[in-house]
């Protein structure tokens, strides 16, 4: 059940209605039994790994709880400990493997038995990935380590516990919440407020136009050209358009489910972890994957960096620590060779600008440029907005050889084709281009207005009455009118949607 789909048009004010309906006591049960509905809407059969994942964990906070309270002996008792998390994370991890990297990792070791000529290992094994799989399942991992850790206590109630790992607003492509930030949320009830439904509605609308009218439209673009390899060929401009269109899809597409999640849960009640903050408005790439999938980082950083030592290592060390986050970051995001690929180019980058930070920094000092300063900000977004793009390229590539195929083409840069209407070949018309221009520019005019931290949000509700209902008209009929949709509303899928 897609947020763009009729299907969620018509199961979310249901829910939402039964919810301020029945007693306070059952609401968190009613949003388990929609929560669960939601996810079995795409396959039932996948409920069951759902399932199993939050037993396994649940059942390891348990014992984990268990050994604090009955084992007297400290160091058994750490051994103990530590090795309920690994067993937590082992089954939880086999889950994943087997249903998203198996014939990754048969391929791979295929590829090795070649080498010594042995012959190849069959098998008959085929499903298709479950959808969301790998965010909550990192979540439900989460809730082991904070349980170890002493950052949350045991919950006792195992579908209480259940509904922390599968809430439907962020079910499927997250935020991935920590459990001492969702968990003591599920365990009180929450009143129907006007104002906080309001927010939350500001906040999907947002989150429907940034998905329908800009992601959306810039995927006939993209898809286009990268649905065939040959195009891969007609010359720099088309390709960099591409990159640069496919950077700007790929956040309105993700930041547009993020903040429908997030816009669904607080009408609900609940708060979740902002997951984008203005991140092209970074001034470099280091910065950037520090405001971009914000709750995957804050994953990454709490549960595999400060493990491996963080920064509180030698300087070799803490590089080696950083490209094994972003390496592992990549294959997270696919079992393909071009995702860690992708994961390790971007550790890379994030190295070299540690190792050229004290250059630049000699650089202003001499020149006298000023980080503040407008052109300057410019200068850093354009960067950073090129360097994701050049990265993405592996992203969106189905191989290793069309990424490179797709970089090539970039080389054979004409810059008449920007005039001569060679980009109208690519399944937008002149129409198509305006309105993508011009929402670009409202997605830029809003992040520049959260600047600081600034509720846009609460900025609108401080207008008078009939500039906000303009605004609200206005905001709807963009999405009616210019948002993107196949025939009999065919709903596109979300990118992260397939991971």
């Amino acid at each position: 059940m897609l947020f763009n789909s009729l299907h969620f048009l018509l199961f979310f004010p249901f829910v939402v209605g039964i919810y301020f309906i029945i007693p306070r006591k059952i609401r968190w049960g009613w949003l388990l039994a929609a929560s669960y509905y939601y996810y079995m809407s795409w396959n039932a059969r996948y409920a069951l790994l759902l399932a199993a994942s939050t037993g396994i964990t649940w059942l390891s906070g348990l014992l984990i709880d268990h050994c604090d309270k009955e084992t007297e002996n400290v160091k058994h008792r750490e051994v103990y400990k530590k090795w309920l998390v690994a067993l937590s994370f082992l089954f939880n991890l086999a889950i994943l493997f087997i249903f998203k990297y198996f014939h990754f990792g048969l391929n791979a070791l295929n590829k090795i038995l070649r080498v010594f000529h042995i012959s190849a290992i069959q098998s008959s094994f085929s499903v298709l990935l479950p959808v969301g799989i790998s965010f909550y399942i990192l979540q439900a991992l989460s809730y082991t380590m904070d349980v170890y850790r002493g950052k949350v206590k045991v919950e006792r109630n195992i579908f209480k516990y259940a509904l922390f790992v599968s809430f439907f607003p962020q079910l499927v492509a997250g935020p991935i919440e920590r459990s001492q930030d969702l968990l003591p949320q599920i365990l009180i009830p929450h009143d129907f407020d006007f104002d906080r439904v309001k927010r939350g509605l500001w906040l999907m609308l947002w989150g429907y136009f940034q998905k329908l009218v800009i992601a959306d439209r810039l995927a006939i673009f993209v898809n286009t050209v990268y649905g065939d390899p040959s195009n891969y060929l007609h010359g720099g401009v088309v390709n960099l358009t591409a990159l640069v269109f496919f950077a700007f899809q790929t956040y309105a597409d993700f930041a547009g489910y993020s903040n429908l999640a997030l816009g669904a849960a607080e009408v609900l009640g609940f708060r979740l972890t902002t997951n984008f903050i203005r991140p092209f408005f970074s001034i470099n790439i280091t910065e950037f994957w520090t405001r971009w999938h914000v709750s995957l980082s804050r994953w990454f950083v709490n549960y595999l960096y400060i493990p491996l030592g963080g920064n509180r290592v030698g300087k070799l060390r803490y590089y080696c620590n950083l490209m094994i986050v972003f390496l592992a970051s990549g294959l997270w995001h696919g079992a393909n060779w071009t995702f860690l690929v992708w994961g390790g180019l971007n550790g890379m980058i994030s190295i070299v600008e540690r190792l050229l930070t004290p250059i630049w920094r000699k650089l202003r000092k001499l020149t006298g440029f000023s980080d503040r300063s407008g052109l300057m900000k410019c200068v850093q977004s354009a960067y950073v907005i090129f360097m994701f793009g050049l990265v993405q390229v592996f992203f969106r590539s189905e191989t290793l050889s069309q990424a490179v195929d797709f970089l090539k083409g970039m080389l054979r840069f004409d810059p008449y084709d920007l005039f001569n209407g060679k980009l109208l070949n690519y399944g937008m018309d002149p129409a198509n281009f305006i309105i993508t221009e011009l929402s670009l520019l409202v997605l830029f005019c809003v992040s520049w207005l959260q600047r600081d931290g600034l509720s846009l949000r609460s900025k609108i509700e401080a207008q008078p009455l009939i500039l906000r209902w303009g605004l609200i008209i206005a905001a709807i009929a963009a999405v009616l009118f210019f948002g993107v949709y196949g025939p009999g509303f065919d709903a596109s899928q979300f990118i992260y949607f397939q991971f």
